[in-house]
């Protein structure tokens, strides 16, 4: 029987520890996060969201970028050697996933529906979120562990050289995913009666 969505969603993890033990091909891969970026919901469904998958060098590539870029930022040895062994954890896993929202469409809509113009980016952003999420449960699901990752601004002119991304998608976020070599810890949740309002009851 298929997993309830509130059981899978207690699941998704932040796995840091992760590898390249991976059963699905790659073939198997694309097809599930395509699909799960497909189905993910967008305001007046303008479908914003991009992405772009990386296996193998490409993967390496991308955290290659990462820890050249950080090493110009980062100060001190010790704490470039603790840059080094985060980035080398996330190039343990077996691919990332690169998310990109659409500017291009964000402004078409923009200019289409002036009424709400001020709320397309902000909508795009709900939708990214909404996607980063559905493909983090669909890896969940077929039992990978996953990290996402925000190294933009500070990557984005290398990673658009690198993989000749087009000018109008910005970079938004980086799920790194792989087989699951450790657990993760112990999740805290704020108070009940600080996060929620029940009126009405």
């Amino acid at each position: 029987m298929t997993e309830s969505f509130l059981e899978l969603a207690a699941q998704r993890r932040t796995i840091y520890a992760l590898g390249k033990n991976v059963n699905l091909s790659n073939d198997q891969l694309e097809a599930l996060i395509k699909e799960a970026v497909k189905q993910a919901p967008t305001a007046f469904n303008n479908q914003t969201t991009r992405a772009v998958i990386l296996f193998n060098d490409k993967h390496d590539a991308f955290w290659n970028i990462v820890f050249d870029k950080l090493s110009t930022i980062v100060e001190g040895e010790e704490a470039l050697a603790a840059t080094k062994a985060k980035i080398d954890s996330f190039k343990a896993g077996y691919a990332t996933v690169l998310f990109f929202t659409e500017t291009a469409v964000v402004k078409q809509f923009e200019e289409l529906a002036p009424l709400y113009a001020d709320n397309f980016y902000d909508w795009s952003e709900q939708g990214m979120g909404i996607a980063n999420y559905a493909t983090w449960l669909a890896l969940t699901e077929a039992g990978l562990g996953a990290s996402l990752q925000h190294y933009n601004p500070i990557v984005d002119a290398e990673v658009s050289a690198e993989f000749d991304i087009p000018a109008e998608w910005r970079l938004r976020s980086q799920l790194v995913l792989g087989s699951i070599e450790a657990p993760a810890g112990e999740k805290e949740f704020v108070a009940e009666d600080e996060r929620f309002r029940v009126l009405g009851k």
